[in-house]
C-alpha cells in the first residue's frame, strides 16, 4: 500500500494511534532492566514518534497505574483515534474491564509486551485481552512498540 493511503483515516485526517501503557511502565529503565530493558518509556515514545512520522501517522502516548483511567481512555478513543496499541502490563492477565472496553469501542487494537510473557511465570502466560485484539506482540523489548505501530497500521490499512 502507498504511504499516503495508510496515513489517512476515513475523514482524510492524519491517522492517529493511541499507545496505552499500564502499571509500572513509568518505571522502565529502573525496574528489572534485565527483563524490561534499559530504555525509559520516554525514550521509547520518542523512537515510536519518529518511526510514526515516516508513515505520516501521529502516535499519542498515555500511561497510568490506574485500571479505571485506562478504561476511560479506551472509551474516549472512538472518533478520536484510528487504533490502539496496548501494553496493559499486569492488567493483561486480570482486567476484564480493559478487555470489555476494547471490545466495546470496536477499534483495532494490538497488544504488546516488552518481555516474552510465554517464557515467564505461569500466571503471565494467559492474556484476558488477547481475544479482543487483532494480535499480540511480545518479547522484543522496546522494539515491540515499533512492531506494534507497524502492525496496527497494517490492520487499519486492510479495513
Amino acid at each position: 500500500m502507498k504511504k499516503a493511503t495508510l496515513s489517512l483515516n476515513l475523514n482524510n485526517n492524519l491517522m492517529k494511534i493511541l499507545f496505552l501503557n499500564g502499571p509500572n511502565l513509568n518505571l522502565l529503565s529502573e525496574r528489572e532492566p534485565q527483563v524490561y530493558g534499559n530504555k525509559s518509556l520516554s525514550q521509547i515514545e520518542t523512537e515510536v514518534r519518529e518511526r510514526a512520522k515516516t508513515f505520516g501517522v501521529e502516535a499519542v502516548f498515555r500511561q497510568s497505574n490506574q485500571e479505571g483511567e485506562l478504561v476511560t481512555w479506551i472509551q474516549e478513543t472512538k472518533g478520536q483515534f484510528d487504533g490502539i496499541v496496548l501494553n496493559a502490563a499486569a492488567y493483561t492477565h486480570t482486567s476484564i474491564a480493559i478487555r470489555d472496553a476494547i471490545s466495546a469501542v470496536k477499534l483495532p487494537c494490538v497488544e504488546i509486551h516488552l518481555s516474552n510473557i510465554q517464557a515467564r511465570e505461569p500466571f503471565r502466560h494467559h492474556s484476558v485481552i488477547a481475544a479482543v485484539c487483532a494480535g499480540q506482540i511480545s518479547g522484543f523489548g522496546s522494539f515491540s512498540y515499533i512492531l506494534g505501530l507497524e502492525a496496527i497500521i497494517n490492520v487499519i490499512g486492510r479495513k
